[in-house]
C-alpha cells in the first residue's frame, strides 16, 4: 500500500481526530502505514481493535502499523507487546506531526515501540482545523476533550484526561470551514460536551456555543449535538430547543441506568426523576424531539428489579434509539472491584434491554407516518430526517436535501415519497 490509512473505532470524536491524525501524518511524510484510532469504551471494543490490527497485517506484511487512541492510552502495554504492532502513540501525541516524524525503525523493542504521555498533564486542547470528515456527509466538530468526573464504570477519562474546551472563536472558524466545504449539517461534538466551556474566560456554555455559531455562521443549515448529559443542561440551549429551527430536534442522552441506586453506585449526578423532568420540558418545547440513550444492563449488584426500572425508563421518556451496552468491567475503575454478575445474566439482560428499545423504536416508526420531513441523504442510499430517523433515500444523491411524505417504515427505517424535488442542492 502507498500513504496512509486511518481506520477508526468509536466515538464521533474519533471520526473527527482521525481526519486530523491523518492530515498531521502525511503533513510528516509518513508512507505506507496504517493508523489505528482506538476505542476503551468496553472491553470488546479493545478485542474488535486487536483481531484488525492482527487482519491488517496479515494483509499488509510492509505496512507500518501505529496503534494510538483510549486504549493505546489506558492499555498501552496490550499494543506495544503484539509483533503486529510497529507503535503506540497516546491521545495527545496522535494529534501532532512530530510524533510520526519521531518513529522508531521496524524491529524494536515493545518498551521502544511506546509514545504514551500522562493525559493528565494536559490541560488544553488545540484548536484543529479539518476540510472534510472522510466518509461523512455529516461534519463532527471537535468542541471539547476529556472528563473531569468519575463514573464508576467508566475508563475513558484515564484514556482523554480532564475537561478542557475548544476557544469559542475556533469552532467558529471551523465550522465556517466545513460549511464553506459543502457540509450542510454540523455536529458538535466532545468527551463530556455540556461540560463546555467551564475553562474558558466567562465560561461559555454548550447552549451559547451553539447560539453563536448559528448567528455568526448563518449558512450552517442544520446543526446536532452528540451525546449529552442533561442534568447539566442550561438556559440557552433550552432556548435552542424552543425557538431555532437550524437546531435540530434529536438529542442523545447519556442515562445509563433507570434506578437510583444504581446510578448512585456508578456515581451519576442525575436520578430517573431527573431524566423523566428532563425529557418531559425538552418536549413541551419541542414536540418533535426525539431522544436516543445510552444505557448499561447488567451493571454489579443489578438485581432483577432494578434492571427493570431501566426499561420503564427508556418507555417512560420515550426513547426511539437506545443502545444498550452490556457491563463490561474496566481494570482500574471502582466498579470492576464491585461483586459482578455472571457474563450470562449480564448478556440476557442486555437481550431483554433491547427488546425494549426495539419496540419503542417501531413506535416511534409508526408515529412518524404521514408526517412531512426534511431528510438528508447519506452515502449508503439512505438519509437522516431531522429527528435523526433513519429514512429511504433510493435514487437521491449523497448531501441531498430533500423534503418528503413518510409513507410508512420496514421496522428499521421510514419509507417516503418525494414532497418536493430537492430543499437545496
Amino acid at each position: 500500500m502507498s500513504g496512509v490509512e486511518v481506520i477508526t473505532f468509536g466515538c464521533r470524536l474519533n471520526t473527527y481526530e482521525s481526519e486530523v491524525m491523518r492530515g498531521e501524518a502525511e503533513k510528516a511524510g509518513l508512507n505506507n502505514a496504517i493508523l489505528f484510532n482506538t476505542c476503551a469504551v468496553t472491553g470488546e471494543a479493545v478485542r474488535q481493535a486487536r483481531q484488525a490490527i492482527r487482519r491488517a497485517r496479515r494483509d499488509n506484511p510492509h505496512a507500518r502499523i501505529i496503534v494510538t487512541g483510549c486504549a493505546a492510552q489506558t492499555e498501552k502495554d496490550t499494543f506495544a507487546e503484539m509483533p503486529e504492532v510497529d507503535a503506540v502513540l497516546g491521545n495527545d501525541e496522535k494529534l501532532k506531526s512530530a510524533a510520526y516524524r519521531s518513529l522508531p525503525d521496524f524491529g524494536v523493542s515493545a518498551e521502544e515501540k511506546v509514545r504514551v504521555n500522562d493525559i493528565m498533564s494536559v490541560t488544553e486542547t488545540a484548536p484543529q482545523m479539518v476540510k472534510a470528515i472522510d466518509g461523512h456527509v455529516r461534519a463532527f466538530l471537535q468542541v471539547q476533550n476529556g472528563c473531569d468526573h468519575r463514573c464508576t464504570f467508566c475508563i475513558i477519562p484515564y484514556g482523554r484526561g480532564n475537561s478542557r474546551s475548544v476557544p469559542m472563536g475556533a469552532v467558529v472558524d471551523q465550522a465556517r470551514a466545513l460549511v464553506e466545504g459543502g457540509y450542510r449539517e454540523i455536529v458538535l461534538t466532545g468527551v463530556d460536551a455540556t461540560s463546555y466551556g467551564a475553562d474558558l474566560a466567562g465560561q461559555p456554555s454548550l447552549g451559547l456555543l451553539a447560539k453563536t455559531l448559528l448567528k455568526q455562521v448563518p449558512d450552517i443549515i442544520r446543526l446536532r449535538l452528540s451525546s449529552i448529559d442533561g442534568i447539566e443542561a442550561d438556559r440557552h440551549l433550552f432556548d435552542l430547543i424552543a425557538d431555532e429551527p437550524r437546531f435540530m430536534p434529536h438529542l442523545h442522552l447519556s442515562l445509563q441506568h433507570g434506578d437510583d441506586l444504581i446510578l448512585k453506585r456508578m456515581k451519576r449526578r442525575h436520578s430517573r426523576d431527573d431524566a423523566i423532568a428532563f425529557c418531559r420540558t425538552v418536549r413541551e418545547l419541542r414536540p418533535d424531539m426525539s431522544f436516543g440513550a445510552d444505557m448499561i444492563a447488567g451493571f454489579p449488584t443489578e438485581t432483577e428489579e432494578m434492571a427493570d426500572q431501566s426499561a420503564s425508563l427508556a418507555s417512560e421518556c420515550g426513547i426511539a434509539q437506545l443502545h444498550v451496552f452490556p457491563y463490561s468491567p474496566r481494570p482500574g475503575t471502582p466498579a470492576a472491584r464491585m461483586p459482578q454478575l455472571d457474563r450470562a445474566l449480564v448478556k440476557e439482560r442486555a437481550a431483554r434491554l433491547r427488546e425494549t428499545g426495539q419496540r419503542l423504536q417501531l413506535d416511534h416508526l409508526s408515529a412518524m407516518a404521514g408526517s412531512r420531513q426534511t431528510i438528508l441523504v447519506e452515502n449508503n442510499g439512505l438519509a437522516h430526517t431531522e429527528n435523526f430517523t433513519l429514512a429511504d433515500a433510493a435514487g437521491y444523491a449523497p448531501r441531498d436535501l430533500v423534503s418528503v411524505i413518510v409513507t410508512g417504515h420496514n421496522g428499521k427505517h421510514l419509507t417516503v415519497r418525494a414532497q418536493t424535488a430537492s430543499v437545496r442542492n
